[in-house]
């Protein structure tokens, strides 16, 4: 049975099927509308560095075929076949895209929806309708993306410009859209009205029918049987254990500024692209070189936002396109710390400060009051209660929070007294979180309080929040935690304590006997949590207790 996604929810591709041969399948129409359908393959910065995986009707295949255009079959607008072991290491990100051929806007297109096949079995759905995009041209649909292992998340954000804007966004170059008007003269040989090469592809037999040209017989062999579902080729080096959390493990400290697909802070250590963290050394010998100031490598992806809800043409710190001379300059200075260019819903700028981007008509965001150092469009914050019965338990144990909403487009910037930030991505499943520990989550979590009774402790319960459900939170922490698996002899300071899975056992554990806490010579640790579980659980601990 297919797993159907909503806007932001992301999943591993092992999660969803064993294979890496997928079928990629897209549906989107509208009255009087033709769409160009393509999938860009970017680097690790989001950039399409290689103009040859920038996959479309006029060039339907990357250089190894690992991104293949099919055409339309099997009910689909367009479709892909995407072999995700032969995707070079450079290609950090497939994202898949429908632009308007002409005139119109996505608010006219009727429900639509990309989907994933693979081994004869449709696998994942995400579906849209026109009634969430207003005046755009265009839209993101999803991502194929590389974290640790291959990922899918269902976009659906919607874009302004058209196929031309959509290719300078991601860092291509403008004269590779002067194609589309050459297979223009073909289609009357085919009798289609849109004059765009997808129509073409839908019946297999018809590209090698028309006048030789270089483009249009070249996906006559992409599809060479291939036929959606495809026949499964299992790689399993590629996927790993499913794990409950994400982020939470990576130790690093502070991020190096080379940004990371999806937010993910980069290995401490890894290679910095040229030109983000510091300008290229070499030309400042012989002095400026005629064309550096607008060198290709450092300065479009400076002034550039990301492709999600960012004001175009804004640029990072205030720095001029050209700034840039040498090593010296305000410029120079400030580039290492700009803005993460990732597309993500969350994405960490540094170990303790975090953006989210609410996007048009995404899910709401819910915070701590005061958390908010800076937003970036119409955004608005609202008090949020916790409800009758919330007020109660909160009165009672301490632990309601105060919390605000933030609604609207654009992007939210959070953080608190210096303290480390790690997003948790929960797909359906649980975890219990001491509400001191939460800054921000998404509002599509289900949470509620829970009670850990047990004499010795301070007020005498201990109360932690549990979240469930499909969504993130944002959990902070003093100093790098530690993760570890929950076993027989598993105990940790109820004060130092900050998220455990919500399948383990907690039990109060006493190792002061009588009342021997109160003679001279108390080590102040005479209570302890004890967890228990099958294999899987896990402990989160912090070098700080509260």
């Amino acid at each position: 049975m297919a797993r159907e996604f909503q806007r932001g929810h992301k999943a591993r591709i092992s999660d969803l099927t064993a294979g890496t041969d997928l079928y990629v399948g897209v549906q989107i129409s509208g009255p009087g509308l033709s769409f160009d359908i393509s999938c860009f393959g970017l680097d690790a910065d989001e950039r399409l560095s290689d103009d040859r995986y920038f996959v479309f009707f006029n060039q339907p295949k990357s250089p190894e075929e690992s991104i293949q255009l099919l055409g339309a079959q099997a009910g689909d607008t367009e479709s892909f076949r995407i072999t995700l072991d032969r995707v070079p290491q450079q290609i950090q990100k497939l994202a898949f895209t429908a632009t308007i051929d002409g005139a119109g806007q996505m608010s006219q297109v009727a429900p639509g929806y990309i989907r994933i096949v693979a081994g004869g079995e449709e696998v994942a759905r995400y579906s849209f309708t026109g009634s969430e995009f207003s005046t755009e041209r265009a839209v993101m649909l999803g991502d194929f993306y590389l974290k640790d292992v291959w990922r899918f998340a269902a976009v659906g954000q919607g874009f302004d410009g058209g196929l031309e804007a959509l290719l300078k966004n991601f860092g291509g170059e403008v004269l590779e859209e002067e194609a589309p008007a050459a297979p223009a003269p073909q289609q009357p040989g085919t009798g289609a009205a849109p004059g765009f090469a997808p129509p073409a592809f839908a019946t297999p037999p018809a590209p090698p029918a028309p006048a030789p040209a270089p483009a249009p017989p070249a996906p006559a062999p992409a599809p060479q049987g291939f036929t959606p579902p495809p026949a499964p080729a299992p790689n399993p080096n590629v996927h790993a254990a499913p794990t409950l959390i994400a982020p939470m493990t990576p130790p690093g400290t502070v991020p190096p500024p080379s940004p990371a697909p999806y937010g993910q802070p980069p290995v401490p250590g890894a290679p910095v692209p040229p030109g983000y963290g510091q300008p290229p050394a070499p030309p400042q010998a012989p002095g400026p070189p005629p064309g550096y100031p607008q060198a290709p490598t450092p300065p479009p992806g400076y002034g550039q936002q990301p492709p999600f809800g960012q004001v175009p043409g804004q640029q990072a710190y205030g720095v001029p396109q050209g700034a840039p001379q040498g090593g010296a300059g305000v410029g120079a200075a400030l580039q290492k710390f700009k803005e993460t260019p990732t597309g993500q819903r969350w994405t960490p700028q540094n170990s303790k400060l975090i953006r989210v981007d609410l996007g048009t008509g995404g899910q709401p965001v819910l915070a701590r009051q005061g958390s908010m150092v800076l937003y970036q469009g119409k955004v608005d914050f609202s008090y949020k209660g916790a409800g009758f019965a919330g007020r109660i338990v909160g009165n009672a144990t301490g632990q309601e929070m105060q919390l605000m909403r933030c609604t609207g487009n654009g992007q939210v910037f959070f953080a608190e007294n210096s303290a480390h930030l790690h997003p948790i991505e929960l797909q359906g499943d649980a975890i219990c979180v001491s509400a001191e520990s939460v800054l921000a989550f998404d509002e599509s979590l289900q949470y509620e309080v829970r009670r850990i009774e047990g004499h010795g402790i301070p007020g005498g319960a201990l109360f932690t929040m549990q979240f469930q459900g499909t969504g993130t939170i944002v959990v902070k922490t003093h100093g790098t935690p530690v993760v570890l698996p929950v076993t027989p002899t598993t105990f940790a300071d109820c004060n130092a304590i900050v998220a455990w899975s919500a399948a383990s056992q907690v039990i109060v554990s006493s190792q002061v006997r009588m009342r021997r806490n109160a003679y001279p010579g108390d080590t102040g640790e005479s209570v302890n949590l004890q967890f228990r579980g099958a294999p899987g659980n896990f402990i989160v601990v912090q070098p700080y207790e509260v």
